[in-house]
């Protein structure tokens, strides 16, 4: 009799076991499906203050991109600057407000599924990083002359790394060095240890939905091919990107290179956090390598 009740606990203990994992790994699905789903959404005009012309770009990603350039006839240098994950154009606004003072002409371009530039999925830097090539290719083609800088925040920024493009000078704000890591982080924010179970279930998704495995999401590798002058910049309180990660991206990276930490900031904006180190740090080093306008 024992070992019968001994049976039946075992049997349904399998089970509820079973319909738990089945449960859960239907959840991560729906979960990894919202993550990858398009952010775009209509921009519109350029702000009165900022007197863009709205261009298209065609990528290798597929996607016809639309950014705002604003060239400025005294400029020799053009920074090209892409946004985080789910942001758009507008997320790069302030920064190109901020070159635009510095003589600098600016691009801000939607990458693939964000904003008003065309795509089914975010792919984490994978098809982005055509989108990085395009724009690149769009300033070399139309203004030969031009020194180049990109800033890439985030997903903007991964996606640079993986272009590895021909500029002069990269910004990398608050960019995971790999996806593992970027994953595990992001839920562990939210559920704790269970990070440990679900985390794996989202990164396994892919392979079979973005064609790309998580081995070949890791900005810490591919940064080490990069030879221009390189700032990383991270909040000291970020937990999407830690510290010790945004100094382990950092530690990859060849010569000449600089990390600023904005103290006390999280996964933010760090211009809207610190509007004087930005422009003290960010901008001076951009200046530095690439040159101030000549009047």
């Amino acid at each position: 009799m024992a070992k019968t009740k001994l049976r039946r606990i075992a049997k349904w203990t399998t089970i509820l076991g079973l319909a738990g994992i089945g449960t859960l790994a239907v959840i991560a699905w729906l979960v990894g499906t919202s993550l990858i789903a398009p952010a775009t959404k209509t921009v519109g005009e350029p702000p009165s203050d900022f007197p863009a012309t709205t261009v298209t770009i065609q990528s290798d990603s597929g996607s016809s991109l639309v950014g705002w350039h604003l060239p400025l006839p005294e400029s020799h240098a053009t920074a090209i600057l892409f946004h985080p994950y789910r942001g758009d154009r507008r997320s790069m606004l302030s920064r190109a407000k901020l070159l635009r003072k510095h003589g600098y002409s600016t691009l801000l371009v939607d990458l693939q599924a964000h904003g008003e530039s065309e795509g089914d999925t975010i792919t984490v830097g994978h098809l982005e990083k055509h989108d990085v090539t395009a724009a690149v290719g769009f300033i070399r083609s139309n203004f030969p002359d031009q020194k180049i800088a990109v800033i890439g925040r985030s997903l903007g920024g991964a996606s640079t790394v993986f272009a590895n493009p021909d500029v002069d000078a990269i910004v990398l704000e608050s960019v995971y060095p790999t996806i593992s890591n970027a994953v595990h982080n992001r839920v562990q924010m939210r559920i704790g240890i269970l990070h440990r179970v679900v985390a794996p279930l989202l990164l396994v998704q892919l392979q079979p939905r973005l064609g790309v495995s998580p081995d070949q999401l890791r900005p810490v590798d591919e940064i080490t091919k990069i030879r221009c002058p390189i700032l990383i910049a991270s909040g000291d309180r970020d937990r999407h990107t830690t510290i010790d990660e945004t100094k382990q991206l950092f530690d990859a990276a060849s010569q000449p290179k600089r990390l600023v930490v904005f103290e006390g900031a999280e996964h933010v904006d760090l211009l809207a956090y610190d509007a004087s180190k930005y422009e003290n740090e960010v901008i001076a080093y951009i200046k530095q390598v690439i040159g101030e306008r000549v009047d």
